[in-house]
C-alpha cells in the first residue's frame, strides 16, 4: 500500500522547511499494550510508525515479522515503515507490504542484488528506502540513489535500542545532504538511533527531514507528551 499523497510528501521531505516527521519506534513500545500506545501517539501527532525487523544474523537481536504490523494496521491511519536488518530481505517484501507496511528500508550489505530488491519493493506497491550503518561509506549508496525515496541514516550501530548517539553522525548527515543536492535528488533523510531532545535540533539543521525515536520517547513520563516536546525541540 502506498502512502497517501500528503503522507508521501511529508515522508519525502519534498518541501524545503517542511515540518520534521517523527516516527516512534515499536522496538521501545510496551508490548503488553501496543494498541493503546499506537492510538495515543497517533493522536499526539506522530507521522507514522517504525518497525525494526531483525533476523538474529544481520544484527544480534531477533524481533518480529509481518504479524505485528498486520495486527496493528486497523488501529491507525498513519503509514508504517519497516527497517529490514536481515539477510535476503527479498523474502520479507511481499509479506510486509501485505501486512500494511508502506515503506521498506533495505541495507546494501544485506543482499548481493540490492538494485533488484529495491525494484521489487516498488513493484509491490511500497516506497523503496535504503539504510546505511555508521561504518558503511556513503559511496555504497550512490549506485541506487535514483531508486529510493527515503534514506535511513543509522546514528548508532543497529540491533539494540537505547544506545548513545554517535557524534560524527552530524557530519555524515550534512555530507549526505550535500551529495543529494549535487545529484539533484530529494529523498527523505531520516535518522535512527540516539535521537533525543539534545540531538534532534542539530540533526535537523544538518539536513535530517525525519526522525525515528525509540527509547527517548518512552524513558520518562507520557510518550505522547514526549513526542510533542521533541516536535518543539526540532522547531516543528
Amino acid at each position: 500500500m502506498k502512502f497517501a499523497d500528503d503522507e508521501q510528501n511529508q515522508a519525502m521531505g519534498a518541501t524545503a522547511g517542511a515540518p520534521l516527521s517523527i516516527y516512534p519506534s515499536l522496538l521501545s513500545f510496551d508490548f503488553s499494550c501496543l494498541r493503546a500506545q499506537i492510538v495515543a501517539l497517533t493522536a499526539a501527532g506522530a507521522a507514522g510508525f517504525h518497525f525494526d525487523v531483525m533476523d538474529g544474523q544481520f544484527v544480534p537481536n531477533l524481533t518480529f515479522g509481518a504479524l505485528v504490523p498486520r495486527a496493528l494496521r486497523p488501529h491507525t491511519p498513519l503509514p508504517f515503515a519497516a527497517h529490514l536488518m536481515v539477510y535476503t530481505p527479498e523474502a520479507l517484501i511481499d509479506p510486509l507490504v501485505s501486512a500494511g507496511v508502506s515503506c521498506l528500508y533495505l541495507h546494501p550489505e544485506s543482499t548481493p542484488h540490492i538494485h533488484r530488491a529495491l525494484g521489487r519493493v516498488r513493484d509491490a506497491g511500497a516506497v523503496p528506502g535504503i539504510a546505511i550503518n555508521p561504518g558503511t561509506p556513503l559511496v555504497m549508496l550512490e549506485p541506487v540513489l535514483e531508486l529510493v525515496e527515503a534514506i535511513l541514516v543509522m546514528t548508532v550501530n543497529p540491533g539494540f535500542g537505547g544506545q548513545a548517539f554517535i557524534p560524527t553522525s552530524l557530519g555524515r548527515v550534512a555530507e549526505l545532504r550535500a551529495l543529494l543536492e549535487r545529484r539533484g535528488l530529494h529523498p527523505a533523510i531520516e535518522c535512527d538511533g540516539g535521537v533525543d531532545s539534545e540531538t534532534i535540533g542539530p540533526l535537523r539543521r544538518a539536513g535530517m527531514t525525519g526522525a525515528v525515536i525509540g527509547s527517548a520517547l518512552f524513558a520518562q513520563g507520557d510518550p505522547a507528551e514526549n513526542l510533542r516536546r521533541f516536535q518543539q525541540a526540532a522547531g516543528c
